[in-house]
């Protein structure tokens, strides 16, 4: 659709988002695994929630910070996995401006809670490896609290210009989205207006942000691993470490998709759209799939706690 601006430029006032590119003809049979993801998404990150919610003894920091995350997750799913489930079933891929500016603005938002919120993980396993008599006086409620506040606020303050933004900019060469969501990157590709801003910001943003987080994260565990090694038992040393695969597991799920998409998109113009959508999938769609399935494996107390619950 075409509207007229100043009376003298043209933007679409709606994009379109896409399925999985050459695969169409078989959207239906492609959405019965998303389907499948989206249902197990919904009840594995519930299920954590609820249990942590009703036991009190998983009033602790792991525990807190992990229904963090399980929020998170579940965050970003129900504004992803709805959009995708519409293509493959209804092929409805028209999205107003406002509509696709307000999910960017949801996705990226979670992605930054999730982003810091790892990071916190990371600094509670130091805290609980290298001082485990001061564990719970220096990692109180109230502390956990204004970290978790802390989150929120540092999300909203760096995605709320993104959207505004890109209201001041016109879209008439396309309004056809690379993926099946609206992505800040993908929607800026689409300008035909000056960008330098937006880009310039989007940048500073992620580096600030989920860049920085990753290395705090990466010198956390090197920390942790200087500790670790100080332990005399080789016994100490592997319970230790056991109490950091968790984490790590979602380290590696959420970090590395993003990290390969950043990639492809600055440096591999000439591989396939297959690869793009295929690696936005992974970033945005595993991570809340796999996590609570990782950590009810991983961690007996929640796996107890669980099996209790369906048990009543």
């Amino acid at each position: 659709t075409l509207s007229l601006v100043n009376n003298s430029s043209s933007f679409f006032s709606t994009f379109l988002v896409t399925g999985i590119p050459g695969l169409e003809a078989v959207h239906i049979w492609i959405s019965i695994p998303f389907c499948t993801m989206f249902f197990i998404t919904l009840v594995g990150n519930v299920t954590i929630l609820t249990v942590i919610w009703r036991e009190q003894t998983l009033h602790v920091p792991m525990y807190l910070f992990l229904a963090m995350l399980a929020a998170s997750d579940l965050g970003l799913s129900l504004f992803t996995f709805p959009t995708m489930l519409r293509i493959f079933w209804l092929d409805a891929r028209e999205l107003t401006s406002s509509a696709c500016f307000t999910q960017m603005f949801f996705i990226h938002t979670f992605q930054d809670f999730e982003s810091a919120i790892i990071l916190a993980m990371a600094f509670d396993r130091y805290v609980a490896i290298s001082r485990p008599l001061h564990y719970s006086s220096i990692l109180t409620n109230s502390v956990i609290a204004r970290i978790g506040l802390a989150i929120v606020v540092r999300a909203i303050i760096a995605q709320v210009p993104l959207p505004i933004l890109l209201r001041r900019l016109c879209f008439c060469r396309s309004n056809v989205l690379s993926h099946s969501y609206c992505l800040h990157p993908d929607i800026l590709k689409l300008s035909c207006s000056n960008t330098r801003v937006n880009s310039i910001f989007g940048l500073f943003m992620v580096l600030s942000n989920m860049g920085l987080d990753f290395l705090l994260i990466l010198f956390s565990y090197l920390l942790i691993l200087k500790t670790v090694l100080s332990i005399a038992s080789y016994g100490g040393r592997l319970k230790a470490l056991n109490t950091c695969i968790s984490h790590l597991c979602a380290v590696v799920l959420f970090f590395t998709p993003m990290i390969c998409l950043s990639i492809l998109y600055r440096f591999g113009q000439k591989f396939p759209p297959n690869l793009y959508v295929l690696l936005a999938n992974m970033h945005f769609l595993i991570p809340p799939v796999m996590n609570p399935i990782v950590y009810v494996v991983k961690t007996k107390q929640i796996r107890d706690k669980i099996l209790r619950l369906f048990i009543k």
